[in-house]
């Protein structure tokens, strides 16, 4: 049976486990608009600014009590120079799990938490062309607190009002 839910704004119910990405590093925005195609390289698991900033994509999971699959923020996060260069070392490969876990810094603004910009994470690398899994430094940040705790039916629900009907009346 696939996972319902009851949104808290429209009150409709919507199927499927909502996922929510950001199409790009918040550091790409911060780029005036005019500039960014010569200072930035942004791919679709990846970007360059200034070709010194390097962000990857990868999934903030939230186990969802009761459920099977989790709730996913899609983030970007900031890596090294270094840590780059051996995610794009194996970015097209098969197997790549053994890889790392690399560190970085979370480049989002998850609007439902207290600012999210430079939460300490770790990325691990997935097989067969899985977008990496983000695991956030164990703090008691809420967004941390989640990903470690798990969340509820109800608090997905808030999440998809917060994010999907955000600028409704």
């Amino acid at each position: 049976m696939s996972f319902t839910f009851k949104c808290t704004s429209c009150e409709e119910i919507h199927e499927g486990m909502p996922n929510f990405d950001a199409h790009a590093p918040l550091s790409y925005y911060a780029v005036p608009e005019n500039e960014r195609a010569e200072r930035c390289v942004l791919g679709s698991d990846d970007c360059v600014i200034d070709k010194k900033y390097f962000f990857v994509l990868g999934c903030i999971e939230i186990p969802v009590k009761g459920a099977v699959e989790s709730f996913s923020w899609g983030v970007w996060v900031s890596l090294s120079e270094t840590n780059y260069m051996e995610w794009a070392k194996y970015f097209d490969e098969t197997e790549r799990s053994h890889i790392g876990p690399l560190f970085g810094w979370l480049d989002a603004w998850l609007k439902p938490y207290p600012d999210t910009m430079n939460l300490k994470t770790r990325i691990h690398l997935r097989d067969d062309g899985v977008r990496p899994f983000i695991e956030l430094e164990p703090t008691i940040h809420p967004l941390a607190v989640e990903q470690r705790s798990g969340i509820s039916e109800a608090r997905v629900a808030e999440l998809y009002s917060l994010m999907m009907h955000q600028h409704d009346g």
